[in-house]
């Protein structure tokens, strides 16, 4: 099989979000990339889950022009090949309808930093980035959707090295990571963060955002320099 290892991690990748109860039917995609061929996987368009084989992940270039498959790519392939043009470090993208990433999304909010959860994976709220411009819906959709995501994470000067999560308002929830594993991984802590802040604004509407002081301690016992969470 032409592509083996990568067209394998991508249905690996795209075969946990069902697992996850991050989909349901055909709704999201994963994309996971090969630097050294400038090429990406990524599932196809509208094939449900349980009738996906690795064979089936069709491969493209970063222009989201078709290397290799039989099947048309995810109808978000755009996105996805934009985004890995433009950020360099990432190697695997998620992309999920999940029932509370989107619910956030639809409310066109960022999703709050209210508890170490949450300070655990991110030192930010979740962004969510404001509903398509018209010019860019009447463009190249796809594509301008990975436009729409870059704007947002620039407008609010955050970086997508350390911000690895954006809900696209009115859409639905964009992760990315330093592969495809990864990325699916911050799509579910996305959307457990997205439902512990739903729960904790039901309980008390006037929730504090976490103070700064945990949101450090949280995120640097884990990921700072001096970081002591886990093994070796």
């Amino acid at each position: 099989m032409e592509y083996k290892s990568l067209r394998e991690e991508c249905y690996e990748a795209n075969m946990m979000l069902p697992k996850l109860g991050l989909v349901i039917f055909t709704f999201g995609n994963v994309s996971c990339v090969d630097r050294s061929k400038g090429v990406l996987a990524i599932k196809p368009s509208g094939v449900p889950y349980e009738a996906l084989t690795a064979e089936d992940m069709v491969i493209v270039d970063y222009d989201a022009k078709l290397v290799s498959g039989t099947m048309r790519p995810s109808s978000d392939t755009q996105t996805h090949a934009l985004l890995y043009k433009t950020w360099d470090k990432i190697g695997g993208i998620s992309h999920t309808h999940s029932t509370y990433g989107t619910a956030w999304a639809q409310a066109l909010r960022d999703i709050p930093i209210f508890g170490t959860t949450h300070a655990d994976h991110l030192t930010t709220d979740i962004p969510c980035a404001q509903p398509m411009k018209d010019a860019y819906i009447h463009g190249d959709y796809e594509y301008n959707t990975g436009l729409q995501i870059i704007d947002c994470l620039a407008e609010k000067n955050l970086s997508y090295e350390e911000v690895e999560m954006i809900l696209v308002g009115s859409h639905a929830p964009f992760t990315w990571g330093t592969n495809a594993k990864k990325a699916v991984y911050n799509s579910a802590i996305l959307e457990e963060c997205a439902k512990m802040a739903y729960f904790t604004l039901q309980i008390n509407p006037e929730a504090p955002r976490l103070k700064n002081a945990l949101i450090q301690k949280h995120f640097e016992r884990k990921h700072g320099p001096n970081s002591y969470y886990g093994q070796n």
